[in-house]
């Protein structure tokens, strides 16, 4: 492997153009300089100088190798200016969150959004996925925080704390060309439609069905998704109605194009951060719970 010692020798004799000048330079003695400088001649197999007059002179393999030095010693610079600089910055926040399938993605945006406006530096690691699954990483710290729409099951063997974040009541959207084919009032018009259903572990899925049975509604499902914006992409394109968090609900139809036909009236579903703390210690935990429960909820209750 190529000495840089040796290297760094001959790019300074090379820089000031002398034996002398460049040991005064390195402090070392001139012998001990050409010394080195033969070293890294006899690893490369070629001389690098020769003499003119009392002058060195690159030979044409030592002007290729002063042009790779100079590379080599510009990024060496810029390496230690980079390392310096990253050490001056405050290293960055790790902040790892599940976020259960069940939640809608405009709600877990919204609800995950604060850790990211910290005064300090974070990197999130996001995942999606069953709360099972979520939980059992929960529970062997692989995960700081998992979010969802059902509390803790009593019967699950982790030793973690739900953190209600708020309540939302729910809203049923429609394209508004599907909104002209419902008949009758709401909510009655919604047995008259195709309706898209959250898929079977959302606690939405249950409300609603619950409160279409109140009602006696004949439900026409006609297709259900465990992915809400996969739900909401159908229902964008007319083919069904779907249900939604209401404190969403400017929100969906702002950017998906769709009306509300209505409000389930007396039903809510329930939003909760788990994680293994007790008493929120996390920064960015602490940023979620504080901001879902005193602007997203509380947004939603003063509309």
């Amino acid at each position: 492997m190529l000495n840089f010692k040796h290297l760094h020798y001959f790019w300074v004799v090379a820089k000031t153009g002398g034996i002398v000048r460049a040991g005064q330079q390195l402090h070392i003695t001139p012998q001990t300089l050409s010394g080195q400088i033969k070293l890294l001649e006899d690893r490369i197999g070629t001389a690098l100088f020769r003499k003119s007059g009392r002058k060195l002179e690159l030979t044409e393999a030592g002007r290729a190798a002063l042009r790779y030095a100079d590379d080599i010693f510009a990024l060496g610079d810029e390496m230690e200016a980079a390392l310096r600089r990253d050490a001056a910055q405050t290293p960055a926040l790790v902040f790892r969150v599940g976020i259960s399938d069940s939640v809608p993605k405009t709600i877990a945006y919204r609800l995950v959004e604060p850790a990211l406006d910290l005064p300090q530096p974070v990197r999130m690691q996001g995942e999606e996925g069953k709360m099972a699954d979520l939980l059992a990483r929960l529970a062997v710290h692989q995960l700081d925080l998992v979010v969802a729409d059902t509390p803790l099951p009593a019967h699950f063997s982790v030793r973690a704390y739900n953190h209600h974040l708020g309540r939302s009541g729910l809203s049923v959207f429609a394209s508004p060309a599907l909104a002209k084919k419902a008949r009758g009032a709401f909510p009655q018009s919604l047995g008259t439609i195709a309706l898209l259903m959250p898929g079977s572990d959302s606690a939405l899925r249950s409300q609603f069905e619950q409160w279409l049975r109140q009602l006696q509604i004949q439900a026409h499902t006609v297709a259900e998704f465990d992915d809400s914006a996969l739900m909401t992409a159908f229902g964008r394109q007319g083919r069904g109605a779907f249900v939604a968090p209401s404190v969403m609900e400017p929100e969906i139809e702002r950017e998906h194009g769709v009306q509300c036909l209505g409000r389930c009236e007396d039903v809510a579903v329930d939003f909760y951060a788990i994680s293994v703390q007790r008493r929120i210690t996390h920064p960015c935990v602490a940023a979620i719970t504080q901001s879902a429960r005193n602007r997203l909820f509380m947004a939603g209750k003063s509309g």
